[in-house]
């Protein structure tokens, strides 16, 4: 059992002269896990507390949203974001970055597919984001859970230029190349000139996406898993939900 985030905040942020920065997950991360995605909203203590840590030390949102969906939900200028799993990244002062946009037609066509096998189940949910294709089955009945399985699949297997990756009742289509939350977070560290020795990064999410961040990580910051049942992660401490997340990044604040 990891131990909990907020019983070592000070061990976590660690000496003051150490530069914080902190990377957050959205879903299941700073808001909790809904039915459907649209429904996914940010508490106004959330966004209060995400302002006032913004004006203390960099922060970035990473989330397998699209980019202007998880910035438009948050709303806060002075954050970072980096939307589908990090491939799309803007930020204050000018900051931007874009990774395989030559694979956007792959993933028009994806899209086409999966909407063609899909929509017929119900419960089932097809998500277009810029550089990723999301099938939903959270709402899907027992039986036909295969069957998305089957149609992302035969999809992925028609399409060698994208992979598939597995998250929380979702199946994700996204451009075959050697890039995720981990590659994200190690440019946000160089673009923001935090790669020195001194600079500690600290990482929360929930999901198995953010594994990809913990690992890069590794001794030179800090890994947080939000989940309330132990699994295998690369992660160093925990927190059980959405809530346990505001209370820790207040603790951040205090400290800092």
């Amino acid at each position: 059992m990891l131990p909990s985030a907020l019983d070592h905040v000070q061990e976590i942020a660690g000496a003051r002269q150490h530069p914080l920065a902190v990377f957050l997950d959205y879903d299941g991360t700073l808001s909790p896990i809904v039915s459907r995605p649209e429904q996914a909203v940010l508490s106004d203590s959330m966004r209060a507390v995400l302002g006032a840590l913004a004006t203390k030390l960099p922060v970035a949102i990473l989330s397998g949203r699209d980019l202007e969906d998880v910035r438009r939900r948050v709303g806060i200028d002075a954050i970072v974001y980096a939307g589908s799993h990090g491939f799309d990244i803007a930020g204050p002062r000018g900051l931007h970055g874009q990774i395989a946009t030559e694979f956007l037609p792959d993933l028009d066509m994806a899209e086409k597919e999966l909407h063609h096998m899909l929509d017929g189940i119900p419960g089932a949910l097809v998500e277009r984001k810029r550089f990723s294709v999301a099938a939903h089955y959270r709402n899907v009945n027992e039986n036909d859970v295969s069957k998305v399985e089957g149609a992302v699949t035969e999809v992925a297997a028609q399409h060698p230029e994208l992979r598939r990756i597995d998250g929380k009742k979702v199946y994700e289509l996204l451009p075959n190349v050697d890039w995720d939350k981990g590659k994200a977070v190690l440019w946000l560290l160089r673009t923001l000139d935090l790669e020195g020795a001194n600079a500690r990064p600290i990482y929360v999410g929930d999901d198995n996406t953010d594994e990809d961040a913990f690992g890069v990580l590794g001794q030179r910051g800090v890994g947080i898993i939000v989940t309330e049942h132990p699994r295998q992660t690369a992660a160093r401490y925990t927190l059980a939900d959405s809530s346990e997340v505001e209370l820790f990044l207040r603790s951040l604040i205090a400290r800092t």
